[in-house]
């Protein structure tokens, strides 16, 4: 089994969103067997949501984790925020969010979110 942990800290900096879904992708490039294309890009944009709400939503700093399991890729963000995700009405016209978490969703096989000392953890478990 491939693990990789990252940690993102951050004063809520695209830059730092960027290097996530970067790392994310060079894990992802380095398994074997390969994970198809359309899968890779699915785990980045998951990363990608995860990260930026940790970092907008969870104090600032947060740790990225993925593990490689047979048939499934694991994605799991960890912040200071006890305050779990939320499904909200998208705000389609001033552009204050709303459309992250339901993607996630959407797009894992599970999400979880577990409560812990100092935060909560995010995740999700996506084809491979």
């Amino acid at each position: 089994m491939d693990t990789m942990s990252v940690n993102v800290a951050t004063l809520r900096s695209a830059t730092s969103v960027a290097c996530a879904r970067g790392s994310a992708r060079d894990f992802l490039d380095g398994l074997v067997p390969a994970i198809a294309a359309e899968a890779a890009d699915t785990v980045v944009l998951v990363v990608s949501e995860l990260v930026t709400n940790a970092l907008r939503h969870g104090g600032g700093t947060c740790t990225l984790s993925l593990i490689a399991h047979p048939d499934s890729i694991e994605t799991a963000v960890h912040d200071r925020s006890p305050q779990a995700p939320r499904m909200r009405t998208p705000d389609l016209n001033d552009g204050t969010g709303g459309i992250g978490w339901p993607m996630v969703n959407r797009l894992a096989r599970a999400t979880t979110v577990t409560r812990q000392a100092g935060g909560k953890t995010v995740s999700a478990l996506l084809a491979r």
